[in-house]
């Protein structure tokens, strides 16, 4: 009686979840572009769904980590752009491929570390530290590529970067499944993700709690330029070309992904699971407005939307639960008290 009283109460609070709305909400969007394309839900067209949007998911999965911290990284897409130009000028230069993308992720993991090590050791504001890393990094772009595209890369990148490596599976993919079951054991199962959790709800206690919070920042920011890096290499090898704006405003809609899954811009909560649900729900909807003829920059304005929409309604919700809780307490209590007042009342009667 008390497991199924258990399983019961499990239950809903899943349904009262924000996780359980993203879930029915991607259930929707997903349904209707079924109905409106016959082999929208083959697995090709699935694979391909996830294809198209593979590099900045990896990415995704590193943001979750940074903003549960507490944190915030907009250089990621400006670090894409950056080692993509890397791995472009190298190749270009006659450089080997295989010391090109060693060349590139370096660059990134450089990037990260400088980011990470204004943010942990100075204490400067993430916000400012990686805006002013976007435009610098960003500008090493246009000084290195300058408005033109590179392109006739090798053909053995071309086809890690295109064609199917596992079975259906290209390899963009095959390392997002990877990170993503890797990242979920680390962010819940491990002690770094409870590190990550206990600085995001308040760095001084975990502090003084002995949390070595510097080395856990540094790791995090190093860790995403190394994983923006990563995407920068794999984005470039899948358009076999790279242009100066290569990822360009990818930020937006990485950091929206996070967001909309439940991950709190203050840090300290949010899910893998979430976030996941969120990156269905995203690429969806992103396949279905193209289906629909919807504009890429309309597109855009909507996952605009969708980035207040996923800070607004959990802070509105959040405080809709804390109304309904201060109010069912001040019930209890009054219901607590109303007994022994009576009680005085019959006393002083006698």
């Amino acid at each position: 009686m008390q497991s199924s009283r258990l399983a019961s109460l499990r239950r809903m609070q899943f349904l009262r979840s924000w996780e359980a709305i993203l879930f029915f909400v991607f259930l929707a969007i997903l349904l209707y572009n079924a109905t409106r394309v016959p082999a929208y839900l083959t697995v090709g067209n699935q694979i391909n769904v996830f294809y198209l949007y593979a590099e900045k998911i990896i990415v995704a999965l590193i943001m979750t980590f940074i903003i549960i911290n507490g944190e915030i990284d907009l250089s990621v897409a400006s670090v894409m752009g950056l080692c993509a130009g890397v791995l472009g000028r190298l190749l270009e230069m006659g450089v080997r491929g295989e010391y090109a993308i060693a060349a590139a992720l370096v660059t990134g993991l450089l990037c990260g570390l400088w980011n990470g090590l204004w943010i942990a050791y100075a204490r400067l504001s993430s916000l400012i530290v990686t805006l002013a890393g976007m435009i610098m990094f960003r500008g090493l772009v246009w000084v290195m590529v300058e408005d033109r595209s590179i392109t006739n890369f090798p053909a053995w990148i071309n086809h890690l970067g295109q064609d199917a490596i596992l079975g259906p599976f290209p390899l963009s993919l095959i390392i997002f499944f990877v990170l993503l079951i890797f990242a979920y054991i680390v962010l819940h199962h491990s002690a770094f993700g409870r590190y990550v959790y206990v600085i995001g709800n308040n760095r001084e206690v975990a502090r003084f709690s002995g949390v070595k919070v510097q080395q856990i920042k540094l790791i995090l920011f190093a860790t995403s330029g190394l994983i923006s890096a990563l995407a920068g290499v794999l984005y470039a090898a899948r358009l076999g070309a790279m242009r100066s704006s290569t990822a360009e405003g990818f930020e937006l809609e990485i950091i929206t992904m996070v967001l909309l899954g439940g991950v709190n811009i203050f840090g300290g909560s949010g899910s893998l699971i979430g976030v996941l649900l969120s990156i269905l729900t995203v690429l969806n909807l992103r396949n279905g407005m193209s289906l629909a003829n919807i504009t890429l920059q309309q597109q855009t304005g909507v996952i605009g939307a969708l980035l207040i929409f996923s800070v607004l309604v959990p802070n509105l919700a959040g405080r809709v639960r804390a109304e309904l809780n201060r109010r069912r307490f001040a019930r209890l209590a009054a219901e607590q008290t109303a007994p022994a007042e009576r009680k005085e009342v019959k006393a002083e009667s006698k």
